[in-house]
């Protein structure tokens, strides 16, 4: 039976908890992150605000520091708590994770596996959209961005969520392993070269289910696209990226912001043929020449790598760091059971197992 505590429900309401993720907005704008704990306090160059004033009180107010200067109180949007979570590797922004969602079809009991989990970003939008009766599994190269991950999911649901999987290896050898062939309804590939793993990823996805790969440039949407049109299983695949531009409103003042999410990546979507179904042929207009040989040898050749699209790599001293901030609420949780009851947060006096969680960006 499916409970609030599972999905996190049970943290999204009621009074401020100790290990809720607060996120107060100043009178600029400005935003702060900050994990409640018992005693603590947060300083600012105007005053404090002591975490005790908070705990127990109700979202939505707005309280002042020693020094007279007022904050909003809100517990973060799924949004918001990606955008300032810890983080190993880029994030899937929310613009693209919502188009994956949507266009991906990603339904209430869905099996879904996701490659790679990166900092657990786009798996917390899967997890959302599958419920606790669906699975998420996610393939991860690399320990540590699967621990961060691991402790960003555990801190924004309040505990580890009962749909999802992780299993550390490359998706091409793991996959065949963990699922039988046809029994996946969605697979989303944030990987390099997505292409790589085709053959895997055909064969364990049911017909008429759907695959999505993010990829950052053009060379990776090209051989994408051409490794699905070549394999003869999939539909022709869709190609898109999302801007997103937020309006400045004040009174008459509306105009378009400056600043916006631009280009982030690449979202190419396909469906899962039955088997020994020939794909329709498209109708295309006459594009020019075939490309030479020399042109097809340099799109085909050499190994895409992080440094080849200009990604930054993680080192190991951030790394460390990231992995100690993730799962910052249950910590402050443990410390409050080890320090004793501090604060009434419902008619018990019970301390209700948390929100969702994090430190300050």
């Amino acid at each position: 039976m499916t409970t609030d505590t599972s999905t996190g429900a049970v943290h999204r309401r009621g009074p401020l908890r100790i290990g809720d993720k607060v996120q107060l907005t100043d009178p600029k704008g400005r935003l702060h992150t900050i994990v409640l704990e018992a005693g603590r306090e947060f300083h600012t160059h105007k005053g404090s605000l002591a975490h005790d004033t908070l705990i127990g009180g109700s979202e939505g107010t707005v309280v002042h520091t020693t020094g007279g200067v007022p904050y909003q109180v809100l517990r973060p949007l799924l949004e918001d708590f990606v955008m300032s979570m810890p983080r190993g590797a880029a994030v899937v922004y929310p613009k693209d994770a919502a188009l994956i969602v949507t266009f991906g079809d990603i339904f209430p009991g869905a099996t879904v596996v996701e490659a790679g989990v990166g900092s657990g970003a786009l798996t917390l939008s899967l997890l959302r959209a599958v419920g606790d009766g669906g699975r998420v599994h996610s393939f991860e190269r690399r320990e540590e961005f699967a621990r961060i991950a691991a402790g960003n999911i555990e801190d924004f649901y309040g505990a580890p969520h009962p749909a999802w999987g992780l299993t550390l290896g490359d998706l091409a050898e793991e996959l065949p392993r963990e699922f039988a062939p046809g029994t996946v309804d969605r697979v989303v590939l944030d990987m390099l070269a997505p292409w790589e793993c085709l053959p895997a990823v055909t064969a364990a996805l049911a017909p008429g289910g759907v695959l999505a790969c993010y990829v950052a440039t053009v060379p990776q949407l090209s051989r994408t696209a051409e490794a699905l049109r070549a394999s003869g299983d999939y539909t022709e695949p869709r190609a898109m990226e999302s801007m997103v531009r937020d309006w400045h409103l004040e009174g008459l003042a509306v105009r378009p912001e400056h600043r916006m999410i631009a280009h982030t990546g690449f979202l190419v979507f396909a469906r899962r043929l039955a088997d020994g179904t020939e794909p329709l042929e498209r109708r295309r207009r006459p594009q020019g020449s075939e490309p030479s040989p020399e042109d097809r040898a340099a799109w085909e050749g050499g190994e895409i790598t992080a440094h080849a699209i200009g990604a930054r790599e993680a080192t190991g001293k951030k790394l460390r760091r990231v992995i100690r901030e993730a799962g910052s609420r249950n910590r402050a949780l443990d410390s409050a059971a080890q320090a004793g009851p501090a604060h009434p947060t419902d008619p018990t006096g019970e301390i209700d197992p948390g929100s969702t969680p994090e430190e300050d960006s």
